[in-house]
């Protein structure tokens, strides 16, 4: 499973990635978790508000910082 963290740095964006990274601990999943910051690979999943979650290529949440719990079924 590959996870994708968009946003280019912002506290909402580093708070998704360290709760997404507690789901995936948690679930006990085998997951590559990756940081995007590059606005153009951004644009691509045509997110235009940050931060977003990238889940296989698929954009399950943008905007806002779900929480551990929200991420965890995301994920399931």
């Amino acid at each position: 499973m590959k996870i994708e963290i968009l946003g280019t740095g912002c506290s909402k964006c580093k708070r998704l990635e360290e709760r997404t990274n507690e789901a995936v601990t948690e679930l006990g999943l085998e997951a590559e978790v990756v940081k995007v910051e590059e606005l153009d690979q951004i644009m691509e999943y045509g997110v235009f508000k940050t931060p977003g979650l990238v889940v296989d290529g698929e954009v399950k949440e943008s905007g806002k910082v779900p929480t551990v719990k929200a991420i965890k079924q995301l994920l399931s």
